[in-house]
């Protein structure tokens, strides 16, 4: 799928894994890929949200002020049995969050990106170095840029597509976020199709 994916939806995808990893967070949402594509390579879908009022920085701080950073997420990975029981007497169940946290971003969630793999007669396999899932909803994105493409006869998808797939998608952080900062999925949507009419 990525072999159709103009140079700057590449990248985007690319920034998205970064934002994620510069955020501490051990996957890719779709609040990561509406960070990649506020940047200038974001192109057409950079031009649309930037023209639109919606500010990078003011996205990130958000991002950090409803997830949190890594600190919150590497904590819940770094609690042993001892952490367990203590929260246990209090009345949380560690592994129901684990489990809970597993099954709303992925199996492997709380592994820790970037480990490397090792093999040989002492090790057994490990992570691939460096991978960050992407989540079901920001896989759903890339799914719905390619429907998107597709719907207006384009052999290529571009940050465009990845825009009114975000857009389309419509129930990730990233759809909060533009909500919450005034603005509507719609109204983003029209404006993205008129720019691609235009360039037509």
């Amino acid at each position: 799928m990525l072999e159709r994916f103009t140079k700057n939806a590449r990248a985007v995808v690319v920034q998205a894994r970064e934002e994620a990893i510069r955020l501490g967070h051990r996957y890719i949402g779709t609040e990561h890929l509406l960070l990649a594509l506020l940047k200038p390579e974001g192109g057409t879908a950079y031009t649309v949200l930037s023209g639109a009022g919606l500010d990078r920085d003011r996205v990130r701080t958000e991002v950090r002020r409803m997830v949190g950073g890594g600190e919150a997420v590497l904590g819940v990975a770094a609690l042993g049995d001892e952490d367990a029981e203590a929260l246990q007497a209090i009345g949380i169940d560690l592994p129901a969050v684990r489990a809970k946290i597993e099954e709303v971003f992925g199996p492997g969630a709380l592994d820790f990106p970037g480990v490397p793999a090792r093999r040989g007669l002492l090790h057994r396999r490990g992570k691939q170095p460096g991978r960050v899932p992407f989540t079901a909803r920001a896989k759903k994105v890339l799914e719905l840029a390619v429907r998107e493409a597709v719907r207006r006869g384009q052999r290529y998808i571009g940050t465009e597509h990845l825009l009114l797939g975000l857009l389309r998608e419509g129930h990730g952080l990233a759809s909060v976020l533009i909500t919450e900062a005034g603005l509507s999925l719609d109204d983003l949507r029209a404006r993205t199709l008129a720019v691609l009419d235009e360039a037509a």
